[in-house]
């Protein structure tokens, strides 16, 4: 009988119609699949198989991956790349092959999976997978529960992931600049569309670690509301603004943006938060952001996007995002967002485009993770820094070939007189 490489890859080329794009290797050692020094796909552990037999798809292969009975051997880059287009452009097609009882050669291809995947049931998914969450989808208590679960999981990792600018949103770069100086560049490049000044009160939705909260009140002298659902993320940023002696011009509240009773607000910024409102509540968000906006405040929405899809019914939200990293979050095509915005009231004044940038951070996110491995380890979970290693390179990849991308909106509540309050020519940003 051939080795369980072979056996996989024929298994695979038959399932999909052709070739493993990268090399394989099994648990017995045994390899298969293209030579030469590109990357290597190892199956560390049948039980592999029993996950993505019970969940065909990604969902499997995540288990798989976090549990540690998956891994890649050489550029994880150049891994993700290749398997792109069985991963993720092809899984609905894989999907349908294993669940098809009908068809000869797919009952053939799963006795054969049956076999090489050893006595079934399929084992427990990892202890870091998302539980149920209460309250109904992008309820109070849902929210809650979804933000801790991607941000509670200790200020040391994000730390030692982020580096000392706690800024977990994409950097803004010049060739050659580092990632403390490119993300110093963004919460600046921020500021600068917002127009602050001495005294404006501004409200920064999803505050994180407070960096933005602490660059608009040193830089530009605002008065600032930052809020959080993360009592670790609002612990972190008090203590920060305690050492900044800045107590006096910031306040954090652990508080949902449903629940901000104190406006108008001169401004409002919103960095890698919306991805979490939902779909079905971003007119909400919309409509709430302008209402706590003075005549004349500016917005500031910073936002992860996804390509539009044929058919918008049949979106899904990515299974392995959902289950591991951001419980219900989803992404928007960038029309939808100005959309929302608009409806709200706003006038959208400026749309800038950051995708590239987004995939130059995440690279540097994990050399940083990759550099302090062992540590990250100590400070979560095995499964947890798998789970992280793997979202943002494959997060890079995305970004990199423009399967998702990120996007400034500044947007005005325009007073009734029509005066914007910017400057003829928009982009030439006031410069400090």
């Amino acid at each position: 009988m051939a080795d369980a490489a072979t056996r996989l890859a024929n298994l695979a080329e038959d399932l999909l119609g052709s070739p493993l794009p990268v090399r394989l290797r099994a648990w017995d050692r045994s390899e298969a699949g293209p030579a030469g020094d590109g990357p290597v796909l190892v199956i560390r552990d049948r039980k592999a198989l029993r996950r993505m037999i019970w969940k065909p798809g990604e969902l499997g292969l995540a288990r798989a991956w976090v549990a540690g009975e998956i891994d890649v051997e050489g550029d994880l880059y150049e891994a993700l790349d290749r398997l792109s287009g069985l991963i993720w452009e092809r899984g609905g097609e894989t999907r349908g092959l294993l669940a098809s009882a009908r068809d000869p050669r797919t009952r053939a291809a799963a006795g054969e999976l049956l076999r090489l995947a050893g006595p079934l049931p399929p084992p427990k998914p990892p202890a870091e997978e998302a539980k149920g969450r209460g309250g109904g989808r992008h309820s109070r208590r849902s929210d809650r529960q979804a933000i801790s679960h991607h941000y509670d999981v200790g200020n040391d990792f994000y730390a030692l992931v982020l580096g000392p600018s706690m800024v977990y949103s994409c950097a803004y770069w010049t060739d050659g600049g580092t990632l403390e100086e490119a993300q110093r560049d963004k919460l600046d490049l921020v500021a600068r569309k917002l127009a602050l000044k001495e005294g404006d009160r501004l409200l920064d939705v999803g505050c994180g670690w407070g960096s933005m909260a602490i660059h608009a009140a040193r830089e530009y002298g605002a008065r600032v509301v930052g809020i959080t659902l993360s009592r670790e993320q609002a612990a972190f940023a008090r203590k920060r603004i305690a050492e900044e002696g800045l107590t006096d011009r910031i306040e954090i509240r652990v508080q949902d943006y449903r629940d901000v009773p104190d406006g108008p607000f001169d401004a409002i910024s919103s960095i890698g938060m919306a991805e979490h409102v939902g779909a079905a509540k971003y007119r909400e968000y919309a409509d709430l952001l302008y209402g706590l906006l003075k005549p004349g405040g500016r917005l500031l929405n910073h936002q992860i996007s996804r390509r539009p899809e044929p058919d918008e019914e049949a979106y899904r939200v990515d299974p392995f995002i959902d289950a591991y990293v951001f419980p219900d979050g989803e992404l928007a095509p960038m029309g939808r967002t100005l959309t929302a915005l608009e409806d709200a009231g706003f006038e959208v004044r400026d749309v800038e485009a950051l995708r590239e940038h987004y995939g130059l951070t995440l690279r540097r996110w994990v050399a940083n993770l990759e550099k302090d491995w062992e540590r990250a380890v100590r400070l979560t979970s095995p499964g947890r820094a798998r789970i992280w290693r793997l979202y943002m390179a494959a997060s890079a990849v995305s970004f990199e070939r423009n399967r998702i991308g990120v996007n400034q909106f500044l947007a005005v509540k325009t007073p009734v007189a029509g005066t914007s309050g910017l400057p003829l020519r928009s982009r030439q940003w006031t410069e400090r």
